[in-house]
């Protein structure tokens, strides 16, 4: 059995890796896009099982792999391959902020909420950011939900305050 997880886990991350260059540049798009083409591509998404460091849709995905696999869906490549990185959104360790660095260098940033942003969270305010997600309504958000699946959540007052950044991706019609 544990040969059989193992070969999956395996085949879902080449999958996931798949046609990515770390040195890819940012990716224009040809026509905009549209909030509700974003939030109907992330309900496509909903019920793909966790699976750390994935990014297949109906198989398996983490959060980060979620945004990676919209990102693709919607605008034809991935930006980058992320580093390897460790599930754990408790980290407590100062350090860089990797997740950030990577929507900075390839998203807008963007304020108020609206429906199509990505939103990344800093689970413990002395970590770094670890979890994101898609705005779907002003108050409820897609991510890919730790040891269960890609879920639709309330976005209450827990997640906000652990808000670190509000991205738009590129093209995203204002």
């Amino acid at each position: 059995m544990k040969g059989a997880f193992f070969r999956s886990f395996l085949i879902l991350r080449s999958l996931a890796q798949r046609g990515v260059s770390k040195d890819r540049p940012r990716l224009e798009t040809k026509s905009a896009l549209s909030r509700d083409q974003i939030v109907a591509a992330a309900r496509g998404w909903l019920g793909t099982p966790y699976v750390h460091q994935a990014s297949a849709k109906g198989a398996g995905t983490d959060c980060l792999g979620l945004v990676i696999g919209l990102y693709t869906e919607l605008l034809g490549a991935a930006p980058e391959t992320p580093p390897p990185y460790t599930p754990d959104w408790n980290e407590r360790r100062p350090c860089d902020e990797p997740l950030l660095s990577a929507a900075r260098r390839h998203l807008t940033e963007a304020t108020p909420l609206r429906p199509g942003q990505i939103l990344i969270f800093r689970i413990v305010p002395t970590g770094p950011a670890k979890h994101c997600g898609i705005v779907s309504a002003g108050d409820r958000f897609i991510h890919a939900y730790a040891g269960r699946a890609v879920i639709e959540s309330w976005l209450c007052r827990w997640w906000m305050t652990r808000l670190a950044g509000v991205f738009e991706f590129p093209g995203v019609e204002q």
